[in-house]
């Protein structure tokens, strides 16, 4: 029942989750059938006329997207909103749920007008009743009225006239994306060799956005729901457990039944009888109780279990009957393969032997060609390369380990005792206690099963973990050499080119009392893959790469006339980048605006535990030379030693604020290295929290398959403690005797 609940539960939570993101980003796209973005930053909008004109076009929307904040006008706390900029004469062919709604007191043609906002619904549900928001443009706060409402789902939105927001938020000439419309029949691959689209510009299919963050968040639902499943394995091992000692105890019922007329056929069917009803009564709990758990964790715990993948709501539950009906089946399958065993016993029941009170069948000779042989497949499907991205040879590796371990114990059993007997063989209780855990080790396996599978998995994870937590410990000393750090606080609310520091800011830093030395760093957005989630460019000062970053590799010697980049780990698997060789993807980012295309060389490769989808270090100097943009995300300070903290804190907060028009202020982080650091380990505990409760749960299932067996085994054995009392032992030496056996 827990294995389906814990299965079912995190396969319902990720599900929705995942699914109220893909909502949203279909509610801000639409439909069209192909969309153009840039690789980097924005496009030109000229780029609207070549396209519109093409012959295979049937309708071209251009759209403006800007992350910023916003706030009742003098008041009120500020809250991330996404601007969405559209021309509201066509964007209904292609995105209807853009298309602004004016209030009903409001004149048809405001979609037009400069200042006229169109609210979602989680947007006036913020900002109920509001006349007038006060939202920031990027040099300063402006004011814009409300004019009426949109169709928009998913978090904060408003929609504005496409020129309106150019002008706005001093995007003049800028667009986020072109949606397109083709004519019916156009082959899409043929209409974009025609189009011979800049390499700043990549077209992308409309279901990019929700499969790049499926993409991202795939590893961790995952490894999630297998962990989850081994609830269903130890599970098993519970029903083998319990089933076996059942059929011992009954093996005079079932002789009776076969002298009556009872096959070994029918007997065997009727001990698997037992373990699907089993199975099934489980799994109908199980399943009921994992849609109350899952349905308790998004309400309260949000849709990310702590992976921070589908952050800021509550998603809705998705049920889903045909994920039921897969984790019900399952359920039903684990009982049946618990009940194999024993159904297979009470088929090779010895009549005669079993009514006459004398045991079971007697086990044969056994050997360990199986066990040694799962071993070894384990091994080698270990060894195996991913499949579509996922370790599925590696997860088949651990299960064949776990079973050949288990198959093993007896084996195990006889080796360790064989040697232990000679040290208690004076000594009668604990050589009652050895003599039966080594004569009846089929037993002992069956008693310990559940919790060998529960306890090696929890103890092979927990290792895991610490030893990735410690590198990341490790990691954060490297990449955190300052003293303070500085930030907007909208950066975590995904409004980072709304807010940014200037040259000028770095430049003041400088001269406040206490400060050593100011570095700054400019944070972008590179998509250098439709399919794949955006890359982050780390425009920083490197200096020397081998003290200034944790490289995992040696550095290669950078040819001249190249830029030097250092990607990590994750821009090398999922973009091909090779240390010692130029890396072409890059190229893309910056062709329009050089003299001619830059050649970016992969000078070494960087461990980055923040950024999954990857990241690419580049000097600072070498991208304000390609971009003219001097701007910076993160400000790192190195004080004095006699500095007081508070006071430089202070005056960097004053300096930001006058920095940012205000906008930073009482919002701007400062946090020292021992801060940040802090809380990035108190984020990582959050985020594998959930995988220890999942470990938990699974020991609590095998340790609770030592309970039930040890109990049946106590009721099958009466015969044998009224014989030894009547020898003499008492009821202590006979209770010390069974917890002895418990201890081997």
């Amino acid at each position: 029942m827990l294995g389906v609940a814990l299965a079912f539960s995190v396969h319902l939570i990720n599900a929705s989750a995942l699914s109220e993101f893909s909502s949203a980003v279909r509610a801000v796209g639409g439909r069209p059938d192909l969309e153009l973005r840039a690789v980097q930053g924005s496009l030109d909008e000229m780029l609207i006329a070549q396209v519109a004109r093409h012959p295979d076009v049937a309708l071209a929307s251009p759209v403006l997207e800007v992350a910023t904040l916003a706030a009742l006008p003098g008041q009120g706390e500020r809250k991330a909103l996404r601007v969405v900029g559209v021309d509201g004469l066509i964007v209904q062919g292609v995105a209807p749920n853009l298309q602004p709604v004016p209030a009903s007191d409001t004149d048809r043609l405001a979609v037009l007008a400069p200042d006229a906002l169109f609210l979602n619904a989680e947007a006036r549900r913020l900002w109920s009743n509001a006349a007038r928001l006060a939202v920031f443009a990027g040099s300063g706060w402006r004011e814009a009225r409300v004019a009426g409402t949109v169709g928009v789902s998913g978090p904060p939105a408003a929609v504005m006239d496409i020129g309106a927001a150019q002008a706005f938020f001093g995007r003049q000439g800028q667009l986020t994306r072109i949606d397109l419309r083709l004519r019916a029949g156009v082959e899409t691959s043929a209409f974009l060799r025609s189009l011979n689209l800049p390499a700043s510009v990549v077209a992308a299919l409309p279901g990019d956005d929700a499969q790049r963050v499926n993409h991202l968040s795939r590893a961790y639902r995952v490894n999630l729901t297998v962990l989850a499943l081994v609830a269903l394995f130890t599970g098993a091992f519970l029903v083998y457990s319990v089933l076996a000692l059942s059929v011992a105890r009954r093996a005079q019922q079932f002789a009776l039944l076969g002298v009556l007329g009872l096959t070994a056929t029918q007997r065997q069917r009727l001990v698997l009888g037992e373990s699907m009803v089993l199975g099934m009564a489980g799994s109908v709990a199980g399943l009921a109780l994992g849609s109350a758990l899952a349905a308790f964790a998004l309400r309260w715990l949000g849709g990310d279990l702590g992976g921070g993948y589908f952050p800021g709501g509550a998603p809705r539950l998705q049920w889903s009957a045909s994920a039921a009906a897969l984790y019900g089946a399952l359920g039903v399958a684990a009982a049946g393969a618990g009940g194999w065993l024993p159904a297979h016993t009470a088929r090779r029941l010895p009549l005669a032997e079993a009514l006459k009170g004398l045991g079971m069948a007697r086990q044969g000779p056994r050997t360990h060609g199986l066990s040694a042989a799962l071993i070894v497949l384990a091994g080698l499907l270990a060894l195996l390369p991913p499949v579509a991205g996922l370790p599925l040879g590696a997860y088949a590796s651990v299960g064949l380990l776990l079973v050949g371990g288990i198959t093993a114990l007896p084996w195990g059993v006889t080796l360790l005792y064989d040697r232990v007997v000679p040290l208690v063989r004076n000594r009668p209780l604990p050589l009652l206690a050895v003599e039966r855990a080594r004569r009846v080790r089929e037993s002992a396996a069956v008693a310990i099963s559940g919790v060998v599978a529960a306890l090696s998995l929890a103890v092979a994870l927990t290792v895991m973990v610490a030893s990735f937590r410690n590198s990341v410990a490790d990691w954060l000393d490297v990449l955190l050499p300052a003293d303070l750090y500085l930030r907007t606080a909208s950066d975590s609310t995904g409004a980072v080119e709304a807010v940014s520091f200037s040259e000028g800011a770095i430049s003041a830093m400088v001269g406040v009392p206490g400060v050593r030395r100011v570095a700054g760093q400019r944070v972008r957005n590179l998509l250098l893959d439709p399919t794949l989630p955006p890359v982050a460019l780390l425009a920083r000062d490197v200096g020397d790469a081998a003290q200034s970053l944790p490289l995992v590799t040696p550095l290669a010697p950078v040819p001249p006339g190249h830029i030097p980049v250092y990607v990590s780990e994750a821009v090398a698997d999922l973009h091909g980048a090779r240390v010692g060789t130029p890396f072409q993807p890059l190229a893309g980012a910056f062709a329009s605006r050089a003299s001619g295309a830059p050649v970016f060389f992969v000078a070494g490769i960087w461990r980055d535990y923040v950024r999954q989808s990857g990241a690419v270090v580049m000097e600072r100097a070498q991208y304000t030379r390609l971009t003219g943009d001097r701007r910076v995300n993160d400000i790192m300070v190195w004080l004095q030693p006699d500095a007081h903290a508070q006071a430089v804190q202070a005056a960097l907060r004053s300096v930001a604020q006058r920095d940012t028009g205000g906008v930073a202020g009482d919002g701007l982080e400062i946090a020292s290295a021992r801060d940040l650091r802090a809380a990035s380990l108190r984020i990582f505990d959050r985020s594998f929290a959930v995988t220890y409760w999942l470990q938990g749960v699974a020991i609590g299932i095998g340790l609770f398959g030592i309970a039930a067996s040890f109990s049946a085994q106590v009721l099958a054995r009466r015969k044998e403690f009224g014989l030894l009392s009547h020898l003499g032992l008492t009821r202590r030496q006979i209770l010390a005797v069974i917890a002895g056996e418990g201890a081997a």
